[in-house]
């Protein structure tokens, strides 16, 4: 699988999450489609989804709903696509959507393998590849992200770190959709900044690739320890998302 091929899966998976085309994600001025979640969209997408943006670096393919369309539209033509996810552009957009009952809940970079830069890099510790009948004991919150305990169905793979047969790594595999497999990792703290998170986030991209299947990595953009990991396990960044929902529920996460 080649980089070019790796992008073209990804674009065509997030026209499934977002309603639209995977050509839309390629053309220079913005792209406006009806909100929608596709029964082949990634398992963590679910309504209500006021609005979603996505960027893959050219421009921004917006997914909203009808009775918002006319306040993103305005918006995306308004600020430069880049800016538009981000403050000070940001507060406009939620000053607008506010009194509407809608708050900016999600925003995220996702990264994509560099098939020429992922492997398995050298680790200090004992490594192993894991399968879904040995993640039973291991849904504890040490481990939160690199399983999920909602969707444990979906946790096919993971690569684990030993220190004389204790688990102080984890990186897992998360079947989020048909083609791509999401990549979470933890380490415990003790053993941090020792290498652990990149190797064994290099090793189960590999491991993915040979599957056949697209690893990807997601991370807040202030999250600079993920995104050191992402970097250093060969990833790069691909496209950025940014989720509206009604002001309830992002305020029920917050409580």
């Amino acid at each position: 699988m080649t980089n070019r091929e790796i992008l073209q899966i990804a674009m065509r998976q997030s026209a499934r999450d977002i309603n639209c085309k995977a050509e839309d994600f390629l053309r220079d001025e913005p792209v406006i489609v009806s909100s929608g979640v596709g029964p082949k969209a990634r398992a963590y997408y679910k309504e209500p989804i006021t609005c979603n943006m996505v960027s893959y670096g050219n421009h921004i393919v917006a997914s909203v709903k009808e009775e918002y369309r006319e306040i993103v539209e305005e918006y995306i033509h308004k600020f430069t696509f880049y800016h538009c996810f981000e403050t000070p552009n940001l507060n406009w957009l939620s000053e607008r959507l506010q009194p509407m009952g809608q708050k900016v809940c999600f925003m995220a970079e996702y990264y994509l393998p560099d098939v020429d830069k992922v492997q398995a890099l050298p680790c200090a510790y004992e490594t192993k590849i894991l399968t879904q009948e040995d993640f039973g004991e291991l849904y504890q919150p040490e481990w939160g992200n690199a399983l999920c305990e909602d969707r444990r169905e979906r946790d096919v793979l993971g690569i684990g770190a030993y220190d004389d047969g204790k688990l102080i790594g984890l990186a897992g595999a998360s079947a989020d959709c048909d083609t791509m497999w999401q990549i979470g990792v933890d380490v415990l703290p003790a053993y941090r900044r020792k290498g652990i998170a990149a190797s064994i986030t290099g090793k189960l991209a590999a491991e993915i690739l040979e599957r056949g299947k697209v690893p990807f990595y997601c991370s807040a953009w202030s999250n600079i320890p993920s995104v050191r990991n992402a970097v250093k396990s060969g990833f790069i960044p691909a496209w950025v998302e940014m989720t509206v929902k009604p002001a309830e529920v992002v305020d029920g996460m917050n409580r």
